[in-house]
């Protein structure tokens, strides 16, 4: 995840009193979790990594498996805990295991399509006390139910979004942007102004489960840049200003670069700083300090590479399985600098965006060490210092995509 607004503060702060302020911190021991309890889902969205459906999957962990995991991970020093799906509303011990993480101090999430939650439902999260709920709109009205494939969903997520925000819950809204929704960014954004949503995240279609299925609609790259640009000024003028909004950014870590590059246009003096401070931050989480564990318990170095096990804290501990470096590909993600070809190895900003997301370069090379086909940045941008020959490719008849090979 890509903090837009916590470098835009800071370089807000930086111009208010001339000084950029200390970016140091120490990483926690443990990674993020990102658990998905259940698969089912009452919706079977377009862009769906888990591949969901609305039936009960067999073998999931029962309420006390969770509850053997949840003490690992905490004496493991994991900070965060984001409970998803499927949808995590239909386990009927949701609630039970979000009280239980707010109780041993997690910072507790809650990943959900929103469509559920009726006044009753929006009370008992509400008192549960999570940190934060994030609720999916992937467009306004039909675009949104056209994704989510219900006939009225982005009604009753929109419902959701305000029967928690007036009870006093930190909510945000969830995007994912494909050339079939980039239009309804912007309508989004005043959507989350006016209704005082003080979240938004963005995430880039990924190459996993339903969302490598439909990577032929991936947005075109003029329209990510746009989409960034939009995201960058809006975070600026919210810092400027000294307001709350918080926007963030997933699945495509060339956003960072992209950032410094903002400031070197609009904030040139600032930008050594803020460079330094990327570099503290350095990209890509996966295997790192972002793990998942799906619903039978099998762990995976995030949420898009369920094609890959880890192994199963049903057999091991997470904490044993996150540390043990024989898998090659676990081994390769936490090595520092990842031995990444290509663009990725030639590109002037890795220390930034630690070689981008490696699922992609797998899913449509076999590499998972090959360049980010997702990279958005151009040719000079990252310090090529001749251009690269591009090859174009077909994985699917509609639309051509391309990767880009060295030149001789």
């Amino acid at each position: 995840m890509f903090r837009i607004s916590h470098y835009m503060h800071a370089l807000a702060q930086a111009e208010r009193t001339g000084l950029y302020p200390d970016t140091r911190s120490r990483k926690p021991r443990g990674p993020v979790v990102i658990w998905n309890l259940i698969r089912r889902c009452n919706l079977t969205c377009k862009h769906c990594y888990a591949l969901s459906a609305d039936h009960d999957y067999a073998g999931e962990l029962d309420t006390a498996e969770v509850f053997t995991v949840m003490d690992d991970l905490k004496a493991f020093g994991v900070p965060v805990l984001i409970l998803s799906g499927g949808e995590p509303l239909l386990r009927s011990d949701i609630l039970d295991i979000g009280r239980r993480a707010r109780d041993m101090r997690f910072y507790a999430g809650l990943s959900t399509n929103g469509t559920l939650i009726d006044a009753a439902l929006a009370d008992r999260i509400a008192e549960v006390g999570f940190d934060y709920v994030g609720i999916s709109l992937d467009g306004i009205g039909a675009v949104h139910d056209r994704f989510r494939r219900l006939e009225g969903a982005f009604d009753r997520s929109l419902k959701a979004v305000r029967l928690l925000r007036d009870r006093g819950v930190r909510v945000g809204l969830r995007y994912t942007m494909t050339d079939m929704n980039a239009g309804d960014l912007r309508p989004l954004l005043e959507l989350m102004r006016a209704e005082g949503i003080p979240k938004f995240y963005f995430s880039h279609l990924n190459y996993a489960g339903r969302g490598n299925i439909h990577r032929g609609r991936d947005a075109r790259f003029a329209a990510t840049r746009e989409a960034l640009d939009l995201l960058f000024d809006r975070a600026w003028d919210d810092a400027r200003r000294g307001g709350c909004e918080e926007y963030v950014t997933g699945n495509n870590d060339a956003d960072g670069p992209y950032l410094l590059m903002w400031a070197q246009r609009h904030l040139p003096h600032w930008a050594p700083q803020l460079q330094a401070h990327l570099r503290q931050w350095g990209g890509n989480a996966s295997g790192l300090n972002v793990a998942n564990i799906d619903n039978l318990g099998h762990v995976h170095p995030d949420t898009m590479w369920w094609h890959h096990d880890l192994g199963s804290v049903r057999e091991r501990p997470f904490s044993a399985i996150w540390n043990d470096l024989s898998d090659p590909l676990m081994a390769g993600l936490k090595q520092q600098p990842r031995a990444v070809t290509g663009r990725c190895a030639d590109c002037r900003h890795l220390a930034i965006c630690g070689g981008n997301t490696r699922v992609r370069a797998q899913q449509l090379t076999g590499d998972p060490w090959a360049e980010d086909p997702g990279c958005y940045l151009e040719d000079a941008e990252i310090g090529l210092r001749q251009p690269s020959h591009r090859v174009e490719i077909t994985p699917f008849k509609h639309r051509p995509r391309t990767i880009t090979v060295r030149a001789a």
